[in-house]
């Protein structure tokens, strides 16, 4: 099958690439800016272990470096940009944020010209109080640059990830595609915590584990990873550490492993980086590169790749439809 194109914009740790790229996209370029993310992006995928066609092209770079005429004719331009200026954890400054680049994402989008545009970000971009910020968004893409607009709030546990998550996705595509574009319902029953990090809490010995994975029966709350400015390796704020506690995780911290068959078997343990990784979706194998700061801030700053394929498929089917709907007229012409 031939895969379609695209290009990432701050793919972070690949969850949203990852999501895509199952869905049958190819990455002309993932550009991401920190160099920890990039270690990451370059260690599961731009290495010699990869079949050089399904390599990703990672550019350490600044967005704002990018220049969209370099790839003109993109099937996908995709991205997470920056959270901050919307999420309720910061001031919500929107625009007036140095962190906003929905207008450097619009630019590219305007230069490159793609048959679709995928951009995600937290669930406070869908507030009332940046309704005018929003619209001025949608306007630039229907009425400037001709697309049309879908947008929505998506819970990550309607697509089988293990928590909330709740994410702002806004879905624009070319008219000829979007005549084919369906939006994603989701519908698939998510794992409870325990059931997703039961293995990986015994692995070490924990004789509790068993026992633990039983207690922590249902989704988790939303993973976060703090902002290059502020936040550390933890599970948030009191309030987000309190309905970890009721899932029998301490939430202070993040382990460097696993409970081991000397910790108490009533203990409440300690979530890792890699078990953060599997409750956003990521395969077990996806190695998270830099020291547990970094690394757990690519993690909770991931967008899950079960909802990025879920989207990624719906749009490519979009694309590939319209595709060969023009050559059937041409044949017949």
């Amino acid at each position: 099958m031939v895969k379609l194109s695209s290009i990432e914009l701050c793919a972070g740790a690949g969850g949203q690439a990852l999501g895509l790229e199952n869905a049958g996209f190819a990455h002309l370029a993932a550009v991401e800016n920190d160099h920890w993310a990039c270690e990451t992006l370059r260690a599961n995928r731009d290495n010699d272990l990869m079949p050089k066609a399904d390599r990703w092209n990672v550019l350490e770079m600044d967005m704002h470096d990018v220049d969209g005429r370099d790839y003109r004719g993109v099937d996908l331009v995709a991205g997470g940009v920056p959270c901050p200026p919307f999420s309720v954890a910061g001031k919500q400054l929107g625009a007036e944020d140095d962190r906003d680049l929905f207008p450097k994402a619009l630019e590219i989008v305007r230069r490159a010209e793609p048959k679709a545009v995928m951009l995600e970000n937290v669930r406070g971009l869908s507030q009332p109080r940046f309704d005018r910020y929003r619209g001025k968004i949608i306007a630039e893409l229907e009425e400037d640059l001709g697309y049309r607009v879908h947008w929505d709030l998506v819970k990550s546990s309607d697509f089988g990830v293990p928590q909330l998550r709740p994410r702002f996705i806004l879905v624009a595509l070319r008219p000829e595609v979007d005549t084919y574009f369906e939006w994603p319902d989701g519908g698939i029953a998510a794992p409870t915590v325990g059931q997703a990090l039961g293995s990986m809490m015994g692995e070490n010995g924990w004789s509790g584990a068993k026992q633990w994975s039983r207690l922590a029966n249902s989704i988790a709350p939303t993973l976060v990873g703090g902002s290059k400015k502020h936040g550390g390796p933890d599970l948030g704020p009191t309030r987000a550490r309190e309905a970890w506690k009721k899932l029998g995780v301490k939430g202070s911290s993040i382990a460097e492993f696993p409970p081991d068959a000397n910790f108490p078997t009533q203990g409440a343990p300690r979530l890792t980086v890699a078990m953060g990784g599997r409750l956003q979706g990521f395969p077990p194998e996806w190695n998270f590169r830099g020291g547990k700061t970094a690394a757990w801030r690519q993690v909770g700053n991931a967008f899950p790749p079960p909802v990025a394929e879920a989207f990624g498929s719906a749009i490519a089917t979009a694309i590939t439809c319209e595709t060969n709907s023009v050559q059937r007229a041409e044949v017949s012409a």
